[in-house]
């Protein structure tokens, strides 16, 4: 029982221990959000959204990347379709090498004749 005690505290202050290691990492979160033009077809958007996948293989500061369509209840998304979250550590691997990345212009030129509307919101991490 006592080795089991003790097995439960070391279990529990390693995770402890990472958590805190983890939330002292500064993180900022590019979230972009898309409403598509009723003119651009099915394939012209999966198209897109393999491109903005792609930009993970291509840049090497895109720390993590999400995305998924909108399937919220409360209707208040204002068209918007698609979101993708990108993360980077640092303000300056966003505008300074994300930003101007050519694979990033490229896809921003891909992309800029379909959209009706994008939504861009930067916001650092907060534990």
């Amino acid at each position: 029982m006592k080795y089991a005690i003790l097995g439960l505290a070391l279990l529990f202050s390693t995770a402890l221990s990472a958590q805190n290691k983890k939330s002292s990492t500064t993180m900022y979160r590019h979230v972009v959000m898309f409403k598509f033009k009723e003119s651009s077809s099915k394939e012209s958007v999966d198209k897109i959204v393999n491109a903005f996948i792609a930009l993970k293989k291509e840049i090497p500061v895109i720390k993590a990347f999400e995305w998924g369509l909108n399937v919220s209840p409360e209707h208040q998304d204002q068209g918007l379709t698609h979101c993708f979250v990108v993360t980077f550590a640092s303000t300056e691997d966003r505008d300074g090498v994300y930003q101007d990345h050519p694979a990033h212009v490229k896809f921003k030129n891909l992309v800029g004749p379909h959209v009706e509307k994008v939504v861009v919101v930067d916001f650092k991490v907060e534990n």
